[in-house]
């Protein structure tokens, strides 16, 4: 056996094989299938793994595939949180959010081909999962526009929709991003650049917009 080889079929060590059944699993809904159509024998093998020892870490697929979801989605949160409390309401703003979100989704290329392939073709629980996911980007945002001036007389219910508009159109431009080639750094720089002018569009109309009353 050569050394190349070893490598390949090396077993991960012990305390390890969480993350390479993880990895596995996105490796192979990257490279062929949604997740929902993968077996466990198919991503145990995949991993290096018996498939006895995937029930030491997952009950089952849907486990598997809720706790990749959560990945998914932690550290995007925080981050996006993070650049949201740090600048000052307004196009830096703006342009910082829509910039740490898509570089954050040209990095982690697999998790979000992963979460696009479940959303529109995976089982219920697990699309479910993923539009709760969603909800808590809306609603995050909904409660940081509350606090920016321009925006604090509108109704609770009009920030929700506000904050809709904005998350339904990032999450078709994230779409196109995944169709694009991983190396068209043009065609990404292009994607970046319309989220920015879509969303400041989406900010002008919002100015122009009657809310009601903001009751107590």
């Amino acid at each position: 056996m050569t050394k190349e080889t070893s490598s390949k079929t090396r077993k991960p060590k012990r305390g390890q094989t969480r993350e390479a059944l993880m990895a596995a699993a996105l490796d192979l809904v990257v490279k062929k299938a949604p997740f929902s159509s993968l077996s466990l024998r198919e991503v145990t093998k995949r991993a290096g793994v018996v498939p006895t020892a995937f029930y030491r870490h997952f009950p089952d697929m849907s486990a598997l595939g809720l706790t990749l979801l959560d990945e998914s989605f932690r550290t995007l949160r925080q981050m996006m949180r993070q650049v949201r409390q740090d600048q000052v309401p307004g196009e830096n703003m703006l342009r910082g959010s829509v910039e740490t979100y898509f570089n954050y989704v040209r990095e982690n290329r697999a998790h979000f081909l992963f979460v696009a392939k479940e959303l529109f073709g995976g089982t219920p629980t697990m699309r479910n999962a993923i539009r709760r996911e969603i909800r808590m980007f809306t609603n995050e945002l909904a409660m940081d526009m509350a606090r920016f001036p321009f925006l604090n007389h509108f109704s609770s219910e009009d920030l929700q929709m506000m904050a809709a508009l904005v998350v339904n159109n990032v999450t078709a431009l994230t779409q196109e991003m995944l169709e694009l080639e991983e190396n068209d750094e043009f065609g990404q720089q292009q994607v970046l650049v319309a989220a920015e002018k879509q969303l400041r569009l989406v900010f002008l109309g919002v100015t122009q917009w009657k809310s009601s009353p903001v009751t107590t």
